[in-house]
């Protein structure tokens, strides 16, 4: 009996619990954004065609599944794309543009309209992302948006409501892959 409750237990202690694998990316269970530690609430596989373009990672205060709850909510957020295919500073930003464009009407993006202009020179001056990268999209409340690349900071763009078109990127109405969606939220 004291056999088999010590192999159990180093059974049990030699399984990783700490990091999710999806596509071969090793993705960490916390993440730390300003002075809030984050857990990862889910996360899946962005394709286009039959291209594997990134791993998006979605880490929360709290695990919560609603979409809605997740868009409103104030609380430091990231996420994180792991690069799994080469885009071009412009390909990338189309792609965010046209997932943003999706989810909004043409007044609500007329209202966001510098945030993107600033969100286009931040990926200009990024140039490439190649696979191994990652991007990071950190709110933070007090000064909006992070966007960094490999764990260097590009530039900052204010405002919830910009937060919150990113985030529709993959959880809105019109996400960019359903079951992307599905598997960030947890599902």
């Amino acid at each position: 009996m004291r056999k088999s409750l010590l192999v159990i237990c180093a059974l049990l202690l030699s399984w990783n619990t700490n990091a999710l694998e999806v596509a071969g990316v090793k993705l960490p269970d916390t993440a730390q954004v300003g002075n809030a530690s984050l857990q990862l609430n889910g996360a899946g596989i962005r394709t286009k065609l039959f291209f594997k373009i990134y791993v998006g990672a979605l880490y929360l205060p709290q695990k919560q599944a609603s979409a809605e709850t997740i868009i409103a909510d104030e609380h430091e957020h990231r996420v994180a794309l792991h690069i799994m295919h080469e885009l071009s500073s412009e390909k990338l930003f189309n792609a965010f543009n046209d997932a943003i464009e999706a989810n909004h009407t043409p007044a609500e993006l007329a209202t966001l309209n510098a945030q993107i202009k600033q969100m286009a020179q931040i990926f200009d001056a990024v140039k490439e992302v190649k696979p191994g990268d990652v991007i990071t999209l950190d709110y933070l409340p007090a000064s909006g948006t992070q966007i960094g690349v490999n764990g260097t900071a590009r530039g900052t763009i204010a405002g919830a409501e910009f937060n919150r078109a990113l985030l529709k990127i993959w959880l809105g109405t019109k996400p960019v892959q359903d079951d992307l969606k599905k598997e960030m939220l947890g599902g």
